[in-house]
């Protein structure tokens, strides 16, 4: 052909076509890449105090109350030592436990609390964390405050799982040169666990063969577990940030957790035992049958941190949080009690707190229930966020008060629902 001879409408026309032709698979790149993109989105934090209305300084200071109720009140449970120490102290059993001084540096990371996340950190160190032997890394789940005597040298997972996590996210917040190098910390638990495989009876804090946490890493405990100490939200930071070459374990634990969490929760009622086998079946120890007590307080609150940070198991958790919240709605929204069988009738068994051997309608409870609104789409939901916000942490009319447990469940509820208990992720420079 010779080009000389194509007229000027001709080239018109062969640009029309490749604007037909090109145009499209352009578009069909673009979206695809769009959509690529958009799984990666971070999540968005509810407030839903402000949905129900409240307005926002109102809700600054409900959650500034509660952090001074629990942190520094008369009535506190976190207590300094010296220039440079810290510890939280269940005051009713008067010791520290990994449970509340893990607790509290999540709540230190997560509201800015430098000092007292790294008081907390260096107390853990220095008289609960095993520095040599078969549990090198691991933390005695309670010491003695006054004495620094371990009440027990041996392990509760959730207290190293909270810890890991909480460092974690030190080291993205606060990077780490300020006085404690956070990530190397977390990584020489997690590190330390991976090196236990059995000798002395001292195993890794997560059962490697059903990949869920063990109630106790030593002995038979590392066979069964705790449903509140599956934390499925946890295990995808660990993926993304603890770098130490387990990412896709961590990320199969996950889904495990999720999984076992649907069975380990009632069809009807939505209530778990506070210990279970790793299928959900409800587990009884020498010490007490199983039921829904005050471990299993914090599973909704959980799932509700799963449901808000990555929505992986929406259609369940909806569901569940709708049967859950349904059940505490039938025995009275004021006037539910904290301990169930599963099935919702009330247990033989009651499982006493500290001195005290009573059913009540704990804030603990009413506070977690609270979080599950985060889940449940039903309007009457909202019913649970205004019982949160009306509750007070003070004593019962019959005198007892517990600002530990109580108060912590309390404070993470306000935290959660004011959509300020986040995934820390690292600065961009």
């Amino acid at each position: 052909m010779d080009i000389s001879k194509i007229h000027k409408q001709d080239y018109f026309r062969i640009f029309v076509l490749i604007l037909i032709l090109i145009v499209p698979v352009l578009a069909m790149s673009q979206n695809k890449n769009n959509t690529k993109k958009s799984e990666f989105k971070s999540p968005q934090y509810r407030n839903i105090f402000k949905e129900a209305g409240y307005i926002q300084v109102e809700i600054d200071k409900k959650l500034a109350k509660a952090y001074y109720d629990v942190f520094e009140s008369p009535n506190r449970v976190y207590f300094e030592e010296g220039d440079s120490l810290g510890y939280v102290s269940d005051v009713k059993n008067n010791d520290a436990r990994t449970e509340g001084m893990s607790y509290g540096m999540m709540v230190a990371v997560q509201l800015d609390k430098k000092d007292v996340f790294d008081r907390l950190w260096r107390w853990s160190v220095k008289y609960m964390q095993h520095q040599s032997g078969p549990r090198e890394g691991y933390f005695a789940w309670s010491v003695n405050p006054q004495t620094k005597k371990q009440n027990s040298q041996g392990s509760a997972s959730d207290g190293e799982l909270y810890y890991i996590t909480s460092l974690l996210f030190a080291s993205n917040k606060w990077g780490n040169n300020t006085g404690i190098d956070y990530y190397k910390e977390a990584r020489r638990i997690l590190d330390a666990m991976w090196k236990k495989d059995g000798t002395d009876n001292i195993y890794n804090l997560i059962n490697t063969e059903h990949k869920q946490i063990t109630f106790v890493p030593e002995g038979g405990s590392y066979n069964w577990t705790d449903p509140s100490y599956h934390l499925p939200a946890f295990y995808e930071v660990w993926a993304l940030y603890a770098k130490d070459g387990h990412e896709q374990f961590y990320k199969e634990c996950a889904d495990v957790s999720r999984d076992f969490l649907h069975k380990a929760c009632h069809p009807v009622t939505g209530l778990n035992a506070d210990y279970t086998e790793f299928n959900g079946e409800p587990h009884s120890t020498r010490w007490m049958p199983a039921a829904f007590r005050y471990d299993s307080w914090r599973v909704p609150m959980n799932i509700a941190m799963d449901y808000t940070w990555y929505g992986k198991d929406k259609k369940w958790q909806e569901d569940y949080a709708k049967r859950f919240q349904n059940f505490l709605r039938s025995k009275g929204l004021e006037t539910y009690e904290d301990q169930f069988n599963l099935d919702g009738s009330t247990p033989d068994f009651i499982l006493q707190a500290g001195p005290v051997k009573k059913l009540r309608h704990s804030i603990g409870l009413v506070s977690t229930a609270a979080t599950a609104s985060l889940v449940n789409k039903d309007k009457q939901s909202i019913d649970f966020v205004h019982a949160i916000w009306n509750a007070k942490l003070e004593p019962y009319e019959d005198g007892y008060f517990d600002p530990y447990y109580d108060g912590l469940m309390y404070l993470f509820s306000l935290m959660h629902l004011s959509g300020n208990y986040q995934i820390i992720e690292p600065k961009i420079n």
